[in-house]
């Protein structure tokens, strides 16, 4: 369905809430102009029996309108303008990797909004980008070329087919197990909005950097991320597990940057436990 939020239309999909008092959990996509909703639904869509999931096309990707600006204040301020057109007092609120920016940003910025926070393979400043340009380089599995990797790491693609052959360059590296055909599949299912991801890039992530923010959050806190993930690794989720008052941090031996696909019953078991144990409500 369209909604307009915060004066620009958003693709959304309501997943379960049948049950009466069900919690609502908003689920936050990753990679700002590459990303869609298709990968949280898929993941978070197993809890509708018990949780309303609330997944979307962040502004300018997907299916969604692209009005500027594409800055963190703004995907804070649309998810809240969703938890507001939803009807919750209060939400479980989730993200992946860039996604997981904006829902410990939400988290920092709304404190009373968030029963729990459900993170995955993400970072809490831009450390990450020397590490994944150094395991990028390193890789066995593909020789990567090195202007596509500086230009998609860097928010400089030119349009979006070469957002779309950059994107082919590195997706090799995401998957513990490489498929060939599993990438050609996710290459032609991407869609492509290259001036969102340049501008998270370019300009929103230099500067990106909230580890002295974190003590701040007060929801209980779930830190996932895979062992062999390239670009957002296992440092990078123990920091923030590490500066989140009482977070679980849980590492998943045998997942790349995608856990929730790679081991997605032990994932999903893990965060039903976690949400469980929280006594979500």
């Amino acid at each position: 369905m369209r909604v307009r939020i915060n004066d620009n239309e958003l693709n959304v999909e309501v997943l379960g809430g049948e049950r009466p008092g069900a919690p609502t959990l908003i689920a936050h996509h990753g990679a700002p102009g590459l990303g869609s909703l298709a990968e949280p639904r898929a993941t978070f869509g197993r809890l509708a029996d018990d949780y309303r999931v609330i997944v979307f096309d962040a502004r300018g990707s997907g299916a969604s309108e692209g009005r500027e600006p594409y800055t963190h204040e703004q995907w804070v301020a649309d998810v809240d303008g969703l938890r507001e057109w939803a009807g919750a007092e209060r939400i479980v609120m989730a993200g992946g990797s860039y996604g997981g920016f904006i829902a410990m940003e939400y988290a920092i910025t709304h404190p009373d909004r968030v029963s729990a926070l459900v993170l995955r393979d993400t970072t809490a400043d831009n450390s990450n980008q020397e590490l994944a340009l150094a395991n990028a380089l390193a890789s066995a599995r593909v020789a990567i070329d090195r202007a596509r990797l500086d230009r998609i790491m860097s928010g400089t693609v030119r349009d979006d087919d070469d957002l779309r052959d950059c994107w082919r360059e590195i997706l090799p590296l995401y998957d513990h197990d490489f498929d060939p055909a599993k990438v050609a599949e996710r290459v032609d299912a991407t869609p492509y909005r290259y001036r969102t991801h340049n501008h998270a890039f370019a300009v929103n992530q230099p500067n990106y950097d909230i580890k002295h923010l974190l003590p701040r959050i007060t929801a209980p806190t779930l830190v996932t991320v895979g062992r062999h993930d390239w670009i957002t690794p296992v440092s990078c989720s123990e920091t923030i597990a590490g500066l989140i008052p009482d977070a679980k941090l849980v590492v998943f031996e045998n997942s790349g940057h995608s856990p929730q696909v790679e081991e997605a019953g032990l994932f999903e078991a893990t965060v039903r436990d976690f949400l469980t144990k929280t006594a979500i409500s």
